[in-house]
């Protein structure tokens, strides 16, 4: 072994690879991630979607991940989402499967807190969860969606939680999939858009194979794909409309999804849901991944009000004008150019899609230029993320996947891929292309995953991943620090009803390298991941200068900020107003 070591001193940098495979970790020049979530003491949680067969939709898309606080010492906790018996699903009666809260006790450890904290949610089939502070107490709250009834916990403060649903009026009985949270109107509290699949009959559930249905994919006439019968759906079911909740300020919602224009009225089969700005003009609008029908992208005209421009975007459809199988959706500035970008999974033999924001609420579909068609096209995509996990001042994205046809194994074609699948990672080279190094990731650890959210849960200043992973325990990625690249955390206080800040743009400098990130909700896969903000400052030794906008107005700056540590930035009282003309 010593002496390959010294050989590749002396080796053309192109064969310095091959002899990768035989130095230490500490000598190799990149990182890695490894995959330890039993160690971590995550091993008691399995996520139950039905049996193996899956052989009806409601089987195939549970479900999501969220990162939080809850008790407030400063550690990212982790909740995951369980699915649902099929036997209690038909007999529409709630199951005994339960959803996990882990609190994070520091030095890569969890306990299981899900009972004490009372947090395992009312029996229904779980879809994903959002983090919110709809009450601005200063303690996160959990929303959680499902095939109804949805569920409102909030977070009393001393570690646990009550359903406060029904109280609150947000509750929405149909099959629930993404939600995310912002102040639409700039008031100064938190509202509540939830997205909504099929409407589907427990008692009538189409059978594999029908020839009475579409189907998913490419899978021909029927309930089929390449020739085997798989369950049926989305294609030929009943879509669902989508809800949004207007917080009036003193702990209830008004259901506002007409009037808001967010009500879905082509009833297309949403899942990935976030909110952000994606035109700079300081309000939030909302971004929908619809299941192999167009996405829709909501302009934000202000006073609660959205205008769908999807096709004028052109994020409805791909760049040759076809729609895909909308899953989930990460949101970036992976060009540092200060406009925010998404990235959007979909179904095999359908390559994720990267929408580059032009400006103006102008997209341009660059996949393919940025090197990101072909390694997608045998995947089935789901929770997907923008993350610099080198720290090198550029976003990178990952992507969990899975299949949703179990009898896939069984044709053995390249083009489409296994049931259980490893995930991707393709590093930002900094000219608007991405290369594939998903060999980071190991073990490969293959999975039917679908959420993933991202938190930097050990406070060595790299993010980590976490995947909640169908019939099966979650997948928990610890990543190893880049030797000489620094990073710089920021958690936003936000004042008055938005203490989460959400909706708040940050920049931070440092010589030529400038980076955007944005406080959002949502996104990923029905998950979400933590809220401070994480960039990579590669050999930068500080920031010359961190501005925040807040909100509905007012900026905060801060000059000459040391890299290699956390902080935390308030906002300014006063600058909390509410909008002029804001009901």
């Amino acid at each position: 072994m010593p002496r390959c070591r010294r050989a590749c001193v002396s080796f053309p940098i192109g064969l310095l690879l091959f002899c990768g495979l035989f130095l230490p970790d500490r000598l190799l020049p990149q990182p890695r991630f490894v995959e330890a979530a039993d160690t971590a003491g995550l091993s008691g949680f399995h996520l139950t979607s039905g049996d193996s067969r899956k052989r009806y939709i409601v089987e195939a898309n549970s479900a999501g991940v969220c990162v939080l606080d809850y008790d407030s010492d400063g550690r990212p906790d982790l909740y995951f989402v369980n699915g649902g018996s099929l036997e209690d699903f038909q007999k529409s009666k709630p199951s005994n499967l339960r959803h996990a809260l882990f609190r994070n006790w520091g030095g890569r450890r969890f306990e299981e807190t899900t009972e004490k904290a009372g947090a395992g949610g009312n029996g229904h089939w779980g879809m994903g969860c959002s983090v919110t502070d709809y009450d601005a107490d200063g303690f996160p709250d959990l929303y959680v969606t499902a095939y109804g009834p949805n569920q409102l916990l909030r977070n009393r403060g001393d570690g646990s939680f009550e359903d406060v649903t029904e109280q609150a009026g947000v509750n929405d009985s149909r099959w629930s999939t993404g939600s995310a949270w912002a102040d639409v109107d700039l008031d100064g509290d938190l509202d509540l858009f939830v997205a909504n699949y099929i409407e589907l009959d427990p008692s009538n559930l189409p059978q594999p194979g029908s020839p009475a249905y579409g189907s998913m994919g490419r899978a021909g006439l029927g309930c089929r794909y390449l020739g085997l019968p798989v369950m049926c759906g989305p294609r030929g079911l009943q879509g669902a409309g989508d809800s949004f909740f207007l917080n009036r300020g003193d702990g209830a919602f008004d259901e506002r999804s007409a009037s808001s224009g967010l009500s879905d009225p082509e009833a297309y089969y949403g899942l990935g849901a976030v909110f952000a700005d994606l035109d700079d003009d300081g309000l939030p609008d909302l971004f929908v991944a619809n299941d192999s029908t167009p996405n829709l992208l909501y302009r934000n005209l202000g006073n609660a009000a959205f205008e769908e421009v999807g096709l004028l975007s052109g994020t409805a459809f791909n760049g040759h004008g076809v729609e895909q199988a909308g899953m989930g959706v990460a949101v970036g500035d992976f060009l540092n150019s200060g406009r925010l970008s998404l990235y959007v999974t979909h179904f095999s033999e359908e390559y994720n899609t990267l929408y580059r924001n032009e400006g103006g609420l102008n997209f341009s579909d660059v996949t393919t230029r940025a090197g990101l068609d072909r390694p997608t096209l045998p995947f089935v995509g789901w929770g997907t993320l923008f993350l610099d996990f080198d720290n090198d001042g550029r976003l990178d994205i990952f992507a969990a996947n899975g299949h949703v046809f179990p009898g896939v194994d069984r044709l053995q074609q390249p083009s489409v891929g296994p049931y259980r699948q490893r995930s991707l990672l393709f590093r930002n080279l900094g000219n608007g292309r991405f290369q594939e190094q998903s060999d980071l990731l190991r073990p490969a650890n293959e999975q039917s995953s679908r959420g993933a959210a991202a938190a930097d849960f050990d406070g060595d200043g790299a993010l980590d991943l976490a995947l909640n992973n169908i019939d099966s325990g979650p997948t928990l990625f610890w990543n190893r620090p880049v030797e000489g690249n620094r990073y710089l955390r920021i958690r936003l206080a936000g004042s008055g009803g938005n203490r989460l800040a959400l909706g708040a743009r940050v920049r931070v400098r440092a010589g030529d390298l400038l980076q955007m990130r944005e406080a959002h909700s949502g996104g990923s896969y029905l998950s979400q991941s933590e809220l401070t903000l994480h960039f990579g400052m590669g050999a930068h030794a500080q920031a010359d200068s961190v501005e925040v906008r807040w909100p509905g107005g007012g900026t905060s700056t801060l000059k000459e900020v040391e890299a290699g540590r956390e902080i935390t930035i308030r906002q300014p009282a006063g600058t909390a107003t509410r909008r002029p003309g804001a009901p």
